[in-house]
């Protein structure tokens, strides 16, 4: 049966209404996640078929927690990006932008990238890394065995730095801005669940951890984020500007890394290949 599952939160929020004067109140987020929870009751099957000697078999928490989860990433994610479509938390950013730039690729990603802050191109196409840097990005997850569609690539931001007028480039974002926009990443990290997070750059460990380091101290060995294994590299721009051989290998070093805490094989040629 369903619906004993819900008497109780049920029974205790009417508790609630009638001995205090005020509503009983949740969050969106505890909303939607009761809401799906109980569709996926809904749907597990009671027929004859799946019952044991009369009972109805078992089916664990953990299992309808996975299919949960997988069956509503994407739309858990769509209202995480319609929030930030409309988000004004930081004025000057908001006003100054063409567009938010959320994230994109697969919601069941086993490996999750993420930047700093969208560059021009990003802020024009509402895509992240479409420029050369991003480009570049496509090429070693190519050389990884995934398709861009296999991974899941974000930013820190999802703002386009303001710039003055007639200026050209872009700037890092601030740290408060970083610190405004994270929860919304932290949520996308949450739905998505992925396998390794890989930190592009020492803006996004930034972003990520609240303090930056030498990025030859911190990146080639593992760190952890919120219990996430945590990979951080070389932002790709910075591959783009230094052409050393040496330095664009240390990156694909790191991805190696990746493959292996993901159990994916290394070939001959991925062992030898250099970016």
């Amino acid at each position: 049966m369903i619906q004993p599952a819900f008497d109780l939160p049920i029974a205790a929020l009417e508790k609630i209404r009638e001995t205090t004067d005020r509503a009983p109140c949740a969050s969106r987020n505890a909303l939607e996640q009761l809401q799906s929870a109980y569709s996926v009751a809904a749907s597990l099957p009671t027929a004859p078929d799946q019952r044991e000697g009369g009972r109805e078999a078992h089916v664990s928490p953990t299992s309808r927690h996975l299919h949960q989860t997988t069956a509503n990433k994407a739309q858990n994610l769509a209202s995480v990006r319609e929030r930030v479509c409309s988000c004004t938390k930081c004025a000057h950013l908001a006003s100054s932008r063409t567009q938010t730039v959320f994230g994109v690729g697969n919601p069941d990603a086993e490996i999750m990238f993420i930047g700093e802050a969208p560059g021009a191109d990003e802020d024009r196409q509402g895509e992240p890394f479409v420029g050369r840097a991003g480009q570049l990005l496509t090429r070693i997850i190519k050389a990884m065995g995934f398709a861009r569609e296999d991974v899941y690539i974000a930013n820190i931001l999802k703002c386009r730095p303001d710039m003055p007028v007639g200026s050209f480039g872009n700037r890092a974002p601030t740290l408060a801005e970083m610190q405004m926009c994270r929860p919304y990443l932290l949520e996308q990290i949450d739905i998505i669940q992925p396998k390794v997070l890989v930190a592009l750059g020492a803006v996004a460990v930034e972003g990520l951890l609240g303090s930056r380091g030498a990025m030859r101290e911190l990146r080639g060995r593992w760190h952890s984020y919120n219990g996430t294994p945590l990979m951080i590299t070389y932002h790709p721009a910075y591959l783009l500007r230094n052409q050393s051989p040496s330095e664009k290998r240390k990156v694909w070093e790191d991805m190696m890394q990746v493959l292996e805490r993901l159990g994916k094989p290394i070939s001959e040629k991925q062992r030898n290949y250099f970016l």
